[in-house]
């Protein structure tokens, strides 16, 4: 059984776009699924001609490692040139092969009746390989683990998600009884992550143990066998690190004496836990743009469940000192899944280090987060969104309390509690 995600809509939308699509993610978020479910939908269902191919298996990768291989290949598939009827090829783990994407580039001018999509797991593959063959040629779709919502739907819990859709129509203060049950499932999620594997198991143990073998599998095709890296233990301390200093300011100088690198190579090390979709960098706010360059940045994990994995804590949020930036991973998280560009989300703090968790810059407009865990929200918890609105008067500011009895929120993607402040 496929469980279908948001993004496979509009996968399947670009069927009868020439465009080559690239589907990137991390490995285990679901993106081989992706690929048959499009397979489904456009062979099985559809009745078109097509063929899938695992490149992670290298005699797969001979199928298709010329121009003329390829071809042939598609031919034996089914395939045939003269025909208008669209043939749909799917390649999973492309990265792996530096000359498939001029392959691809070939087959894509010369056969306007193939349509190609395509997985990889980081997004160097873009940059390294893509960007100059594929060049206009290309449609980009980041595929990140579940949000919240997805994650209800996955564990077929149609009470929860019942009341996840419905629960914006509450009124009063006293809202933590009514929804019990609902932020028993959304400290669940965040504490062991949105994996979709992960969020399948009910079984705590069998939850860390998943957790465990994908990063075990992590370590090995990404760090060991694509990007060549060789002081492995020292990068997992690394990623450890990050991992305790979650949803915190980082010092460079710190990080290396701790794993044991210089800081250029902290810092490239970082750059490549970006790429491959492991962290995400947060950069100050400043109009000033050349000031972001210098200041210090934040790096929050993308899954939550995957810096509680690197710290080995999974307990609870009444039993957490770092509760606070846990739930700033999983707002950050939220934002990224709803189509936020990581590049876009920044955070703010003035002179008087007074400072606003989250600023989001879209087109021109100026929208701010900021994240509690509280038993009571009180007029001094919004001083923040206040300074930051009294030096940017159009900016919009939300207060996301996550414990609270009187809960505040914005975005149904964000949080089940969706009560204006």
């Amino acid at each position: 059984m496929i469980r279908e995600r948001k993004v496979f809509n509009k996968l399947l939308s670009e069927a009868t776009k020439t465009k080559v699509s690239v589907v990137l993610g991390a490995r285990q978020v679901g993106k081989t699924t992706a690929l048959r479910y499009l397979q489904r939908e456009l062979c099985a269902i559809q009745k078109h001609k097509g063929i899938f191919l695992d490149l992670d298996i290298y005699s797969n990768f001979e199928k298709v490692s010329t121009y003329e291989n390829a071809v042939n290949t598609f031919k034996l598939a089914g395939y045939q040139p003269e025909r208008k009827e669209m043939f749909y090829v799917f390649l999973d783990e492309f990265q792996r092969y530096k000359d498939i994407t001029m392959v691809i580039k070939n087959v894509s001018d010369h056969h306007k009746n193939i349509k190609v999509y395509l997985t990889g797991s980081s997004s160097l593959a873009i940059k390294q390989k893509v960007q100059e063959s594929l060049a206009g040629r290309k449609i980009i779709t980041h595929l990140y683990p579940l949000d919240f919502e997805e994650a209800l739907s996955f564990k077929a819990n149609k009470e929860l998600l019942t009341q996840y859709n419905n629960v914006q129509r509450l009124k009063g203060d006293n809202l933590m009884s009514s929804v019990k049950e609902l932020f028993s499932a959304l400290e669940e999620f965040i504490v062991f992550g949105a994996y979709p594997e992960v969020v399948l198991s009910n079984r705590r143990r069998e939850k860390i143990e998943i957790l465990k073998s994908i990063f075990d599998l992590y370590i090995k095709k990404e760090l060991v066998e694509y990007l060549k890296i060789e002081k492995i233990q020292e990068a997992k301390k690394l990623i450890q690190y990050l991992a305790v200093n979650n949803a915190q300011k980082i010092k460079y100088q710190a990080i290396a004496q701790f794993a044991g690198f210089s800081q250029k190579t902290v810092k490239n090390y970082i750059e490549l836990l970006k790429e491959t979709f492991l962290v995400a960098e947060v950069k100050p706010f400043f109009t000033n743009k050349n000031k972001e360059l210098v200041k210090i940045p934040k790096i929050y994990f993308i899954d939550s469940g995957v810096a509680n994995f690197f710290t080995n804590n999974f307990n609870g949020f009444s039993l957490r000192r770092d509760a606070s930036f846990l739930l700033e991973t999983y707002v950050l998280s939220e934002l990224i899944k709803s189509g936020v560009g990581p590049e876009t989300i920044k955070f703010w703090q003035d002179k008087n280090q007074t400072e606003v968790d989250f600023v989001v810059e879209q087109g021109g407009k100026l929208t701010t987060f900021e994240i509690k865990h509280k038993q009571s929200i009180g007029s001094s918890d919004f001083s923040s969104l206040k300074a930051f609105k009294t030096e940017y008067k159009k900016a919009e500011g939300f207060l996301i309390n996550i414990c609270a009895q009187k809960i505040y929120g914005q975005f149904k993607a964000l949080l089940p509690y969706k009560i204006h402040a």
